[in-house]
C-alpha cells in the first residue's frame, strides 16, 4: 500500500511539473508571449522537457515564442541556481582528520 501511495505521489508530481512546458504552438499558451516568471518555470523544467522531447513530438525546453531578453534572463537564472549553484555552496570533506 505504501508503495502504491508513493508511486501516486511521483506521477502527481511529474504531472504538476510538466503541465507547462513550452512548446512550439502559440496556440497552446496563448496571445501573449512567455515571460520573465514562464523563462523562470522553464529553466526549472528543463530536465523533464529534455526527456520528454525525446519521446513526444512537439516539446520543446526553451518556448520559442518569447518577450526576448526578460524571458532569457528569467530561464538562465533558473539554469544556474538549480544546477550550478549548488556546488557553490558544498562543503568539502576534510580527509585529514
Amino acid at each position: 500500500m505504501k508503495k502504491l501511495w508513493m508511486l501516486l505521489i511521483i506521477i502527481v508530481t511529474i504531472s504538476l511539473f510538466t503541465s507547462c512546458l513550452a512548446t512550439g504552438d502559440i496556440l497552446l499558451i496563448g496571445e501573449k508571449p512567455a515571460g520573465f516568471l514562464l523563462g523562470i518555470w522553464h529553466g526549472w523544467i528543463a530536465p523533464f522537457a529534455l526527456i520528454l522531447s525525446l519521446f513526444i513530438d512537439g516539446v520543446r525546453i526553451y518556448a520559442p515564442y518569447n518577450t526576448g531578453w526578460w524571458y532569457d534572463a528569467g530561464f538562465y537564472i533558473a539554469i544556474i541556481s538549480g544546477f550550478g549553484g549548488i556546488s557553490l555552496f558544498r562543503r568539502k570533506d576534510k580527509k585529514d582528520k
